[in-house]
């Protein structure tokens, strides 16, 4: 490049950083204009949903945050009875601030015992119910009420009931793929995993770090 060239180029910059600095002013005034009409707070009822991987995983991110806020959470698992899961040997350094409740026994073809699962999904849900009602909580999680929920081992009514009459201040997560219509209509905050590609169908198997 010529010296005559290098001057040009170096002579649209300012023009170019005085373009960029008055279009981000004008994004910034919208933004702050939308952001003073947002004034509620108050807990929420969260669901991620979708075929896609990082349902539970996303929900565990908000229990780390929640801890790092000092709240008490707490973890009601409706299904992943048999696995040691690597999140729930890192909650476990927090007794103070979280409870976990590993209650299923594992997926449906696992157990074959329509019986045992409906008596699982309820213990999970009676546990569930007695932490929403505990005013030291202000996050529960219920990972994979939506799989127990799409078999029908829990009323949809009954849950939904329990679930728009919960404590103003709490907050409730929700996951698990093929969640109910009703409860995507209930929920203040909706999340559906689209999965693009996924390792199991090039053969891999779950594994530490990723799976669980």
């Amino acid at each position: 490049m010529s010296d005559l060239d290098s001057n040009s180029s170096n002579a649209g910059q300012p023009k170019t950083a005085e373009r960029h600095a008055e279009k981000m002013a004008k994004k910034k005034a919208a933004r702050n204009k939308i952001m003073a009409t947002k004034t509620k707070t108050g807990g929420l009822l969260v669901v991620n949903t979708g075929k896609g991987k990082g349902k539970s995983t996303a929900a565990f991110g908000m229990i780390c945050r929640g801890i790092g806020h000092g709240m008490r959470v707490g973890v009601v698992q409706f299904v992943k009875g048999k696995w040691e899961t690597g999140e729930k040997k890192v909650l476990e350094a927090f007794p103070d601030q979280v409870t976990i409740h590993t209650m299923g026994e594992g997926f449906t073809w696992d157990t074959q015992d329509l019986g045992r699962d409906i008596a699982a999904a309820e213990a999970a849900w009676a546990q569930a119910k007695s932490m929403m009602n505990d005013p030291s909580y202000s996050m529960v999680l219920m990972d994979e009420l939506n799989i127990v929920l799409r078999y029908d081992y829990l009323q949809i009514d009954e849950v939904l009931k329990t679930l728009k009459s919960k404590r103003d201040e709490l907050h409730v997560i929700v996951t698990g793929r093929n969640a109910k219509a009703e409860l995507i209509e209930a929920a203040d905050l909706v999340t559906e995993m689209t999965m693009i590609k996924h390792p199991f169908r090039s053969g891999f198997k779950a594994q530490a770090g990723i799976e669980f």
